[in-house]
Formats: structure tokens, C-alpha cells, sequence
């Protein structure tokens, strides 16, 4: 008798549940198709109603009723996505979930006490089996891999004056042809799942308190002769043992930090001169490892004991902030290294994003390598006067910056930048022509004097914080029927690839100017078309169908919000109501680029796709909810990479968020991260495979590959492989470079947003792979402070 009410309590239970779940479906399934989107949530919703009535009343057509509902959830599924694993999980979670609740035979037996199991239950059955076997196919099915295999060995790499050692890595790329490919052969894809760990090194530079949020370890060490050198977040720099990671010397600038006025802190690389290889004589320091600091400073120190060279600048030392206007200590710091070519080391700066119209310039300057004086200085906002700019005088502010690594063709004397955007970012209507002349491009400047030579523009007009992000990557390519080309391969936050001539900024394969979304916010304008490259990875338009969540009612919450937004494709303009953008801020390349293999002439990418929602505020709504930046002294929030941007000295400042379900997942069905082989001879996609798991973004450690969003870079080796830990599960994977297959993984103590580097130890010839795992503080990666070198075990 006991166990007869504890049954009927239960079954009342599954029909309250059955009957919240319905509700919640049929309200927003109502008001979805109310946006113009699928009827089909509030036509399940009422059909689960109407089963939780029947269960309360103890009837047996509940089951009947389910099994219909469990089959047009199937079709509906199936129309909408196709035999598709993880899109399929949230459209039937709970309706399959109440199914098999409901065939349960304690369940059927309180329903129906006569007839028998097989008559009451059997048509929900095989419903649920028929759905199952489907969800089985679809597990079994994945429909996201593309296979092929890219050419092997074409062409060799022509000789090039001075050239570094196959031994060593002495530029943030290896060199500043940018392509981030290592000559050396040791490591195979026969061999390379022998690595394991030769040295670790701890930095002891953690986050500490009064750091901005995104505090990360981005590095690429370099290394030199028999010493690996590495900064950190804070700017210290440290010498190993190439061999051993020993540490040799340390050196700390001392800087000053801000997590009210710096947006960032992070160390990307560090950069290497020679004086002897550029005809130069230098007093003390002949050779110089150059750092350039989150606090605008540029700084020369000794390899051999990390002293300040003190015939550089002022004791070693030189400020970055003469000339700079409006300056607000932190909101202009230099994240990446500085380029050092021609006896110059050039360096632009990373700029405040959408903190205010009245910014730091985005002047880009030249010093003599020896004797830190100012040699040039580009101006955007004057562009036709590069002499070094006179005391008491300042540059253009608030004008369009290069806040990544630049690249260099010293035999062309040309240096190549990667261009961000002049202040601000979602609203342009007060930007002056030069703005629009040089934001958001590839701008190729005269080595000797910095004038430009030629710009090639990748977004008209930005209002989507579309800043070129990734070192220029030049290669020499083959192309039919023109023979070898210069050529400069660009990747970009919107997906694009724009493979240039890099002597002139042509297009080598085409780039079609299309028509684009209009509406601007009051007082702004648009460009009617924007540029698209043949070679692309920008993803297909966002559809309410590839909307995902976690369950059921998680994905019915994305569709809502999908249909309430404004979104008519890509270069959608920003607006009140809010804007989908897709692909959104965070790029689908964004710093860490790709890597090029110049013998086979393919490039490796790793394409994300998450979209963000940016939504226009006025300037009353700020001033009515006490927020008025720092035009006003007050700041409620602050301005950062996602969140609320003030814009002060704009009509409008910007809530900027990526587009989340309820339950914090994108709203967007998996894969959100990939990897990508492409032929760069042809322009062709050859292979894409989803790319790490959800391991270190979920309670339990579940290795599901979803394909997860990667910030970082990779690296090839001519030995046919190319190494990445960029993704946000904690991993440094080796890919063969043809196929794309990972060959071997290793698990990392904290975030891997780094990009990875190779060289030769001249003590054991051995090839060592080196990785930073200190974590990124956007991401919410696990944060650390490790450097890890992998090699083959030693040879008896």
C-alpha cells in the first residue's frame, strides 16, 4: 500500500514537471512565433500540457499523446538540422527525458492497470527507440570534419642575407617574414609522440591585486646561440639555459600598473639585434634584446647579463610618451614586440578600446637601434610629415593604432602593420577622413623614411572592433601562370584571408567589393559594400535554427533573443535595439594568426566562431542610470573587452557581450572552433577538423570535443608538423601539417594562450618545442606561470 502511494506522489510529480516544461515552452514558444520564428516550441508545449492533464487524471492517452509528440519532435529536428549529434541534443533532451519516465512499468501500471505494458506503452516505446536509434546515427555521423590532404614539399626557400641559425627563434615569429615555421626536421610525424617534458620553468609573475582583468601570459619566447629569453605579464625579462632551462639572469622594470586605467597586461614577445649583421658598431651591448613595456617604455638590455645598455636612450631606456596627447596613465601600452629591423626598432601601441573619443595617437615610431633616437614617426592623422616630431608639439590623437606585431621585408625596404581602429569603435560619425583612410588595414611603410607606400583595407568604415589583430605573414608562392610572387598573406577577425602582392598591396586572388546591411545609428554612415576574399573562413550567416543550449528551454531562450535582435548578416551596423555580431569581436583569427609552411606553401588556421551583441546606448539612458565615464569622473564599470564601453565624448556608449545562453553557454550550436589546412597555391580549403574539448570548461573533467574557441597562435615545422595549445582546454597538441590529424597531446598545469616555439639546442642537437601556460584572464583560463620545453628523450 506504501509503495502504492509513493507511486501515485511520483507520477504526480512527472506531471507537474511535464506540465512546468510545457508552460515554459508554450509562453516562449508564443512568443517566439509572435518574432517571426518556429511554431514548433508552442505547439509542444501544449501537447505536454495536455499529457500532464491526462497524467494527473491517471490516463493512458498521455503515453499515446507523448508518442506523437516524441515523433514530430524527430521530424521537426530532422528537418531543421539533419542527423547532426550535438544541435540534436537540446531540440529533444527533456521530451526524451519524460518519454522513457513515462514507459517505465511502474509508471504504466498507475496509468493503466489493465491492458497490459505492450498496449499502453508500446507506441511511446517505439517512438523513443526509433528517436534513439536516429540520436544514435547522429552520434555516430560527424558531419562538421572536412578530410583531405595538402601537397607535400614544392619549392625550397631562397637564401636570405644574414640569416639567422636553423638553430634558433630570434623574433616573435622566428623572423619578421612572420610565418612562424620552424627549418628544422628532427621532429616527424613518425616520431613526435616520443616527446615528453625536457625542462619547466616556474616564473614566480602571477596576477596580482590592482592588475587589469586581462592579465595573460601571451608570450613567444626567443631564443639565441645556447640562451632562451621570455618576458611576462609585468615585463620581466628572463634568461635560461637553452638545454636546461636554467635560470641566468632576470631583469625587472618595475612597472606601474592600473586596473582602472589599463585595459590589458601582457608581454607578447621580445626582439633581437645584432649590430655587427647591420654594419653597426655599438659601445657597449653589440647585441640587444629590445623589450617594450605595458607602461611605455621602450628598453635595450645585455643577452649576456641583462643590464641596460646604456649608450640606448637614457640609461638603457626610452619613453614612449613625448608627443603623446591627452595621455592617461595606461591607456597607451605596447603588448607586443617591438620589429627590429634596418638598425631601426619600430613600435606601435595598443590604445584604451572604447574608453572615451579622446585617446592616446596611434602613432607608429622608428629608433635608432644603437642610440635610441627618434629616426621617424608615422602620424595616421598627418601622414605626409614622418620627421621626427619637434618639442613641445604632439601627435593626432585618438588616431588609428597598431597594437599587434608588424612584419618586414627588408629587401624591399618595405615593414608591413597590422592597423586597428581610431577611437571609437561602434560609432563613427565624427571620423576623419584619415581615419577612414587607414583604420582596420594593412599598411606598408618606407623602412628608411616611414612614409606609406601603399594601404590595403580590409573593413570600410569599422563599427565592429574588426582590427586587423595578427602579424602580416609573408611568403614567396607559386602561382600558376605568374610564377614566384611576393606575396603577403593577411588573416582577419572577420575570416577573410587577403593574399597580397606585398611589393604594391594587390590582391592575388580575388576580393569582391558586396553590398552589406544598412541602418546606421543616428548621426553615423555606412560603407555600402565591404571587401571579401576568395580565400575565406568566415562562417555562413547565423540562422534561428543554429540557435543551441543546454536543454530544451535553453535553446527556446537563444531563439528568442535571436529573433529580438537586429542581425541581417554579416557588417549588420551596431543599433539600440542590439546587434548580432557575426563573426563577433573576439575573431575568427585574431593575434595569433596562422602559420605558414613556405616549402609546401600551405598555411595552418584556426578559425572560431562565436558571435557577440552589441547594443548602442544613449548618452541621457548613461547619464539617467549615474554613469558618465570619464569625461564625467565616473565610471561605473569601466571599459574592457566585452561589458558595458562608455564612449565618452560619443552620442552613444556600448554593451558588448558575447551571445550566451541562459545557462552561459554560446548561443550558438557547437563546433565554435576549428582547424584548418589551405592551400595557398590555389587558395583552396583542404582539410577542417573540430578542434579541443570541453574538459576544462565543465565540473566534471568530460573530454566531449565539441570544437572550442582557441586564442594563440601555431607554429610548423618543416619536419611536417605543426604545434598549438591555443584552445581553452589545457593541451599542447602536435598536428601533422597535411592532414590536420593530431598526433600526439600533452596536458598543460593552466591555460595555453601562447603561441608555441622551436629550436636546436647546440649542447645535445636535440629540437625542442617550447610552450607558456600561464592562462588569459578574458577567457577564464586556469592562470599560471609555467614555461615548458618538450623534447625526444636523450640518446644513450
Amino acid at each position: 500500500m506504501k509503495s502504492g502511494r509513493q507511486t501515485a506522489k511520483l507520477l504526480k510529480v512527472i506531471a507537474v514537471l511535464t506540465g512546468a516544461v510545457g508552460t515554459a515552452n508554450l509562453i516562449g514558444g508564443i512568443w517566439l512565433a509572435s518574432l517571426g520564428g518556429s511554431p514548433f516550441y508552442a505547439a509542444a508545449g501544449l501537447t505536454m500540457l495536455a499529457s500532464a492533464f491526462l497524467l494527473w487524471k491517471r490516463r493512458a492517452a498521455a503515453l499515446h499523446l507523448f508518442a506523437a509528440l516524441v515523433l514530430a519532435t524527430m521530424a521537426w529536428a530532422w528537418a531543421e538540422i539533419g542527423v547532426d549529434w550535438w544541435p540534436l541534443v537540446p531540440r529533444g533532451d527533456l521530451i526524451f527525458l519524460f518519454g522513457l519516465l513515462l514507459i517505465l512499468p511502474w509508471t504504466v501500471r498507475r496509468l493503466a492497470p489493465a491492458g497490459g505494458w505492450v498496449r499502453n506503452a508500446g507506441p511511446l516505446a517505439v517512438a523513443l527507440a526509433i528517436a534513439g536509434i536516429f540520436g544514435l546515427a547522429a552520434l555516430m555521423r560527424d558531419v562538421h570534419n572536412l578530410d583531405g590532404t595538402l601537397p607535400g614539399p614544392r619549392s625550397t626557400i631562397a637564401a636570405e642575407p644574414n640569416a639567422m641559425p636553423d638553430d634558433d627563434w630570434q623574433a616573435y615569429a622566428r623572423s619578421w617574414r612572420g610565418d612562424k615555421f620552424s627549418p628544422l626536421t628532427q621532429l616527424t610525424p613518425a616520431n613526435v609522440g616520443k616527446l615528453e617534458v625536457a625542462w619547466q620553468l616556474r616564473t614566480g609573475d602571477l596576477k596580482r591585486s590592482g592588475d587589469p582583468g586581462e592579465t595573460t601570459y601571451e608570450m613567444t619566447p626567443i631564443k639565441v646561440d645556447d640562451t632562451v629569453y621570455l618576458c611576462t605579464p609585468h615585463n620581466r625579462v628572463i634568461a635560461v639555459d637553452a638545454e636546461t632551462g636554467r635560470e641566468r639572469w632576470r631583469f625587472d622594470p618595475l612597472i606601474r600598473t592600473s586596473a582602472r586605467n589599463m585595459q590589458h597586461l601582457t608581454c607578447r614577445g621580445l626582439s633581437y639585434w645584432d649590430s655587427s649583421r647591420a654594419g653597426a658598431s655599438a659601445a657597449d651591448c653589440p647585441r640587444r634584446i629590445f623589450l617594450a613595456t605595458n607602461d611605455s617604455r621602450l628598453i635595450a638590455l645585455d643577452p649576456r647579463t641583462g643590464a641596460p645598455c646604456r649608450s640606448f636612450g637614457r640609461a638603457g631606456t626610452v619613453s614612449l610618451l613625448p608627443g603623446q596627447p591627452h595621455y592617461n596613465g595606461g591607456w597607451y601600452q605596447v603588448t607586443s614586440a617591438p620589429l627590429v629591423a634596418h638598425g631601426l626598432v619600430v613600435t606601435g601601441g595598443a590604445v584604451y578600446d572604447n574608453i572615451s573619443t579622446d585617446v592616446p595617437s596611434g602613432v607608429i615610431r622608428a629608433y635608432d637601434a644603437l642610440t635610441g633616437r627618434l629616426v621617424w614617426n608615422f602620424d595616421p592623422g598627418n601622414p605626409d610629415s614622418t620627421a621626427p616630431l619637434g618639442a613641445g608639439r604632439h601627435y593626432t590623437p585618438s588616431s588609428p593604432n597598431s597594437w599587434s606585431t608588424p612584419a618586414a621585408d627588408e629587401a624591399l625596404g618595405l615593414i608591413y602593420l597590422p592597423m586597428g581602429m581610431g577611437a571609437v569603435d561602434q560609432w563613427g560619425g565624427r571620423r576623419p577622413a584619415t581615419t577612414e583612410r587607414f583604420a582596420t588595414s594593412v599598411l606598408a611603410l618606407d623602412i628608411v623614411t616611414g612614409r606609406p607606400r601603399w594601404v590595403f583595407q580590409t573593413v570600410h568604415h569599422d563599427l565592429w572592433d574588426m582590427d586587423v589583430p595578427a602579424q602580416p605573414a609573408l611568403v614567396d608562392l607559386d602561382l600558376p601562370g605568374r610564377g614566384r610572387v611576393p606575396a603577403l598573406v593577411q588573416s582577419t577577425k572577420t575570416g577573410n584571408l587577403f593574399v597580397l602582392d606585398r611589393r604594391n598591396g594587390k590582391p592575388l586572388f580575388p576580393v569582391e567589393e558586396r553590398p552589406v546591411p544598412g541602418g546606421a545609428a543616428p548621426g553615423d554612415r555606412l560603407s555600402p559594400t565591404q571587401p571579401f576574399s576568395a580565400i575565406s573562413l568566415m562562417p555562413a550567416p547565423a540562422r534561428e535554427s543554429d540557435m543551441w543550449g543546454a536543454t530544451m528551454l535553453d535553446q527556446l531562450y537563444c531563439r528568442i533573443r535571436f529573433k529580438s535582435l537586429d542581425y541581417k548578416g554579416p557588417f549588420t551596423p551596431p543599433s539600440l535595439r542590439g546587434t548580432l555580431v557575426f563573426p563577433g569581436n573576439f575573431g575568427v583569427m585574431d593575434w595569433g594568426g596562422i602559420s605558414i609552411d613556405p616549402i609546401r606553401q600551405v598555411a595552418f588556421a584556426h578559425p572560431n566562431y562565436v558571435a557577440f551583441v552589441d547594443r548602442l546606448i544613449p548618452r541621457a539612458e548613461m547619464e539617467d542610470q549615474g554613469v558618465r565615464g570619464p569625461a564625467g569622473g565616473s565610471d561605473r564599470r569601466g571599459s574592457d573587452e566585452q561589458g558595458y564601453n562608455p564612449n565618452a565624448g560619443a552620442p552613444f556608449a556600448v554593451d558588448m557581450n558575447p551571445f550566451l545562453s541562459f545557462a552561459g553557454l554560446p548561443c550558438q550550436s557547437p563546433p565554435w572552433g576549428y582547424v584548418a589546412g589551405i592551400d595557398l597555391r590555389s587558395g583552396r580549403k583542404v582539410w577542417e577538423h573540430k578542434n579541443g574539448t570541453i574538459r576544462d570548461e565543465t565540473f566534471l573533467p568530460i573530454p566531449f570535443k565539441l570544437g572550442v574557441p582557441s586564442l594563440g597562435g601555431p607554429m610548423s615545422t618543416a619536419g611536417g608538423l605543426t604545434f598549438m595549445a591555443a584552445a581553452i582546454d589545457n593541451y599542447l597538441r602536435a598536428y601533422d601539417t597535411r592532414t590536420g590529424k593530431v598526433l600526439w597531446r600533452a596536458r598543460l598545469p593552466a591555460g595555453g594562450q601562447a603561441t608555441p616555439m622551436s629550436y636546436r639546442s647546440r649542447a645535445s642537437g636535440r629540437q625542442f618545442v617550447i610552450v607558456v601556460a600561464g592562462g588569459h584572464g578574458s577567457l577564464g583560463t586556469k592562470l599560471g606561470d609555467h614555461v615548458i620545453a618538450y623534447a625526444l628523450p636523450r640518446q644513450p
